[in-house]
């Protein structure tokens, strides 16, 4: 391979800003996994966030690439997956598997589809200084005659089309909004684009608590929520505190404590077979390996209110940030039905732009 802008590269970032902010050119933001592709020829590398190739895990989509991208470029994107007229993350995840035999099974299943939003290189050009707005323009010209799977990502630089793009696209999936300054270059690994992502708040019940890496306090809470059977489903953590706040929590944590977990809900959670009719902390995955699963009990008697981006399923998608401590709610009334729905909308709809 020998290309203009060589493998591996990171991509550029954006920071969290809670208005759209004026004058920039504004896309979705998708809820996948952050992909820098480079083509040269018959040769192609699909690079990770962090530089590692992830190839391999998408087959399907290294035959689309070849076939849709131009013959040599370098192309910022996002892998999805969709299902049921939604981006679905947890079938994405699926794709990062050891074994070649089950890549290929998903890979019929579940494709992926890459999503385009920026041009590093374009033939024998470095495009990294090019202003976005050029890039913009070379990347929608050589993607022109490219089909599923692989699509453009809608843009605009209209703050009212953002504005609808914002309520509307979380229903098939999407997280909110990324504002791009129209002269901006590439700049790998910076922080320099925006996102403007949702935020909701939801009364959940502390029912344990991980310790930090760093030695005994606390690393991170852990949350719950009941279901429509009664059932404490763990749905996250809730994880930034100052490092003087974690050794105040432990104390202050410390009259709950269950040890031995005896009658707690998730005391179960050490059993595989435990994991398959409910949600409990400590679930082995490909992520985990040998991380540390175990956690400390607690009387689920304490609620707090957290913020949230938007549900994965069953669970928050990212970390819950903390918000206060709510000792006006029971635990009893910390259940599903209080978490706002948003209103579906068709994943194709997004793809087919503005």
């Amino acid at each position: 391979m020998d290309l203009p802008v060589m493998p591996p590269v990171k991509p550029m970032l954006a920071k969290a800003v809670k208005t759209i902010p004026p004058g920039m050119q504004y896309e979705a933001k998708w809820d996948g996994f952050r992909a820098i592709v480079h083509r040269d020829g018959s040769e192609l590398v699909i690079g990770s966030r962090t530089g590692k190739p992830l190839t391999r895990y998408f087959p399907e989509l290294a035959e689309a690439l070849t076939a849709n991208l131009p013959g040599r470029c370098v192309v910022d994107g996002e892998i999805v997956v969709a299902h049921g007229g939604r981006l679905d993350f947890d079938r994405l995840s699926e794709r990062i598997h050891p074994a070649a035999s089950r890549v290929r099974t998903l890979a019929e299943r579940t494709p992926a589809s890459f999503v385009a939003f920026d041009l590093l290189a374009l033939g024998d050009t470095a495009l990294l200084d090019t202003p976005l707005f050029e890039r913009r323009a070379l990347l929608t010209e050589a993607l022109r005659p490219a089909a599923p799977p692989v699509h453009l990502a809608p843009a605009t630089t209209d703050p009212a089309v953002a504005e609808r793009w914002f309520e509307q696209y979380e229903g098939a999936g999407l997280d909110g909004i990324v504002a791009k300054p129209l002269d901006l270059p590439y700049r790998p690994d910076a922080r320099l684009m925006f996102k403007i992502k949702h935020e909701r708040t939801a009364d959940v019940v502390v029912a344990g608590y991980r310790f930090h890496k760093s030695g005994p306090i606390l690393g991170s809470l852990l949350l719950g929520l009941y279901d429509d059977t009664g059932a404490l489903q763990h749905v996250g953590v809730c994880a930034a505190f100052p490092m003087k706040r974690r050794a105040e929590l432990i104390e202050e944590l410390e009259p709950l404590r269950m040890d031995p977990p005896d009658g707690h809900p998730w005391a179960a959670w050490a059993e595989e077979s435990a994991h398959e009719g409910a949600r409990l902390p400590g679930a082995k995955s490909r992520w985990t390996g040998k991380k540390d699963l175990s956690w400390v009990a607690l009387r689920p008697e304490r609620v707090v209110e957290v913020a949230y981006d938007h549900m994965e399923g069953d669970r928050f998608r990212h970390t819950a940030r903390f918000r206060r401590w709510r000792p006006d709610r029971t635990p009893a009334s910390c259940t599903y039905a209080q978490l706002e729905e948003p209103v579906r909308y068709d994943l194709a709809e997004v793809l087919a732009g503005p």
